[in-house]
């Protein structure tokens, strides 16, 4: 009886033990994303959603082990969706800065360092900012670009149109609605040599940027973010994001915060290698 007694418990312990990670392996995240921030997350010729967000996220999650739908929803309905708890966290292109972390974003490390600047039709005359006495720009509504303008508005006298999305404001400013935008320098350079764009990106007119990071807005999503920080470090050192960031801008695109950790990084080990070196020759004389 006693046999029976303990078979039945153990068998009871096998299965409880086996569900509870099968349960768990059957959570699938909803994440949220914009649709047109090329090349961070847009639509390819056959019709897929492709990118760099795209991308890392595939890679994490395949890292990490965790299940999950992508839903292209754009920049305003994505930050809406995870604010009601429709999605768990955001992937877009989003800039981590104090502003939101104190309005309830909590972000991720920070998977690429973008600067802003300003962009005009190609054959127009403006320079630099001192230039938009009295016109009228455009920005993308809540983006980092937006703040950017919104932060030298006052200085240099200049009114501004906001737009839902990336490609309407390309269009004002070809259309001479605007004279100028502010938008993410990657996303822009990229949308004008991709698309064929008659529009210049405006020299010296880059600020000094902030790195994207992945967002949740609920303390519910804290396992998903604490993943993505864990698969983020592992495809940074195994080289899988190298090799995203080179298939989308380039095998000499460098992110910024990334090469100053690299060089950081190279200059420890060489003084560690200087020191071991001195002690060795000190050890043989």
């Amino acid at each position: 009886m006693k046999k029976k007694l303990i078979a039945v418990l153990l068998t009871g312990a096998m299965v409880c033990g086996a569900a509870m990670p099968v349960a768990a392996a059957d959570k699938k995240w909803t994440i949220a994303t914009d649709t047109v921030f090329k090349p961070f997350e847009y639509t390819d010729e056959n019709g897929d959603f492709v990118g760099i967000d795209v991308d890392i996220l595939a890679a994490i999650a395949e890292d990490q082990g965790f299940e999950y739908e992508l839903k292209s929803l754009g920049w305003d309905a994505s930050i809406a969706a995870c604010q009601a708890g429709q999605a768990d966290g955001m992937i877009a292109g989003a800039s981590i800065t104090d502003e939101r972390k104190e309005s309830g974003w909590m972000f991720s490390e920070g998977y690429y360092n973008a600067t802003q600047s300003m962009t005009v039709k190609a054959d127009s005359d403006i320079a630099g900012f001192e230039d938009l006495d009295g016109k009228t720009v455009g920005v993308k509504t809540g983006t980092q670009g937006a703040s950017y303008a919104e932060s030298l508005k006052d200085e240099y006298k200049f009114e501004i149109t906001y737009f839902e999305d990336s490609p309407t404001m390309y269009q004002a400013v070809l259309g001479g609605q605007v004279v100028a935008c502010f938008e993410d320098t990657p996303i822009m350079a990229s949308s004008i040599k991709d698309g064929g764009l008659d529009l210049k990106i405006v020299e010296g007119t880059e600020n000094e940027g902030s790195p994207y990071g992945f967002a949740v807005f609920s303390e519910d999503s804290q396992e998903l973010l604490d993943m993505f920080n864990a698969g983020l470090k592992d495809i940074k050192e195994n080289g899988t994001y190298d090799e995203i960031i080179a298939k989308y801008l380039g095998e000499d695109a460098v992110d910024s915060e990334e090469a100053e950790e690299t060089e950081a990084t190279e200059e420890t080990e060489d003084a560690a290698e200087t020191e071991e070196a001195a002690e060795t020759e000190e050890e043989a004389e």
